[in-house]
């Protein structure tokens, strides 16, 4: 007796050959189907940042239609150049506003990059096990702290201990602009302490302080996910601990920098309380950072809130509105460059 085996067919892809009998396949057209998954994902995603966005513009347009009247008052031109801050009597511009939020956000930078850079690196490259779990809660706690807490500090303790710093170095390098103080005597034995108190020197060192744990924490979330392979490789070339940091970590985390950097750059432009407990506000531009006296403008709106009245309000508005569309324009900047350079986009072996 014969057995007989059933042989199920086999679908195969037959190809398709043109009508004109040539030999040349056709290629297959592929369909690319999306799982309900990725639709619900890549919908959140999409509404999440639709969201944001439109907040930004209600907030731009917000502040843009309560500004129209103090700014139509006086004029863009002179808004933007006026130092002095006088709505009732019709006087009034964010130079000088600016120019202080500007320099104090820039000291801080100066301060806290390399600090968040160097701690970012340690924590990342040097320790290890629980101690590297205990440094980032560390990182992540002084982030929580609250903007009063540090500026109650900056006031109480670090200006004290920080003015015979600020009177060293306006004694030895006053012959830089921006370190000179002005009526400072160095040959005085007795020395005015208070042309060195409420600077922006001091403001800006609060506010790094403030921006660090910011900028560590973005920074060491980039510098962890650099590629071991290309660590062991670049080790096995024979590359010291700092020659694989050089070649491997810092290209492959130059967005987490730059980034974390702009962060930190932003929230210091967007200081309020800190600042408004420790300088001493001054209607003129002053680009002597040692020197007694300062202003930003977040501080500055705080301060006036309370008291203003519809008009002063409109001009309190437009100040803000600087500052909104100053933050845009080093935000947007800022993502550019991250995209142009996104981490592990680069690296050397």
């Amino acid at each position: 007796m014969t057995e007989t085996t059933a042989i199920a067919p086999r679908l195969t892809a037959q190809p398709s050959y043109p009508e004109d009998g040539s030999d040349a396949a056709a290629p297959r057209a592929l369909k690319y189907v999306i799982e309900r998954a990725d639709r619900t994902f890549r919908g959140v995603a999409r509404g999440g940042g639709l969201i944001v966005l439109t907040i930004m513009v209600l907030v731009g347009l917000y502040l843009t239609i309560n500004a129209v009247q103090a700014v139509s008052a006086v004029g863009i031109v002179e808004f933007v150049t006026e130092t002095a801050w006088s709505p009732e009597t019709n006087r009034f511009g964010v130079a000088a506003l600016l120019t202080g939020t500007v320099l104090i956000a820039l000291v801080a930078l100066v301060i806290s990059l390399p600090l968040a850079l160097g701690m970012s690196l340690f924590i990342t490259e040097i320790t290890a096990g629980g101690f590297q779990r205990f440094m980032r809660s560390v990182i992540d706690l002084m982030a929580a702290v609250p903007s009063v807490v540090f500026g109650l500090w900056g006031l109480a303790f670090l200006q004290p201990a920080i003015v015979p710093f600020s009177r060293w170095l306006s004694t030895w390098f006053g012959w830089i602009p921006i370190f000179a103080v002005d009526g400072v005597d160095p040959t005085n034995p007795l020395p005015n302490t208070s042309l060195f108190t409420s600077s922006t020197f001091i403001a800006g060192l609060v506010v790094a302080m403030m921006v660090i744990p910011i900028m560590s924490s973005l920074m060491i979330e980039s510098f962890s996910r650099a590629p071991i392979g290309e660590r062991e490789g670049a080790y096995a070339l024979g590359a010291t601990r700092w020659g694989m940091i050089r070649s491997v970590v810092l290209p492959f985390g130059k967005g987490g920098v730059i980034g974390g950097t702009m962060l930190g750059l932003g929230r210091a432009l967007g200081e309020t309380i800190a600042i408004y407990l420790i300088i001493s506000p001054i209607f003129d531009i002053n680009p002597h950072i040692l020197q007694r006296g300062a202003n930003s403008i977040a501080a500055h709106i705080a301060l006036r809130y309370g008291e203003a009245n519809s008009f002063s309000m409109s001009a309190l508005m437009a100040a803000g509105l600087a500052l909104f569309v100053l933050t845009m324009v080093i935000n947007f900047t800022a993502s550019t460059v991250i995209a142009r350079s996104r981490s592990g986009a680069e690296s050397e072996g």
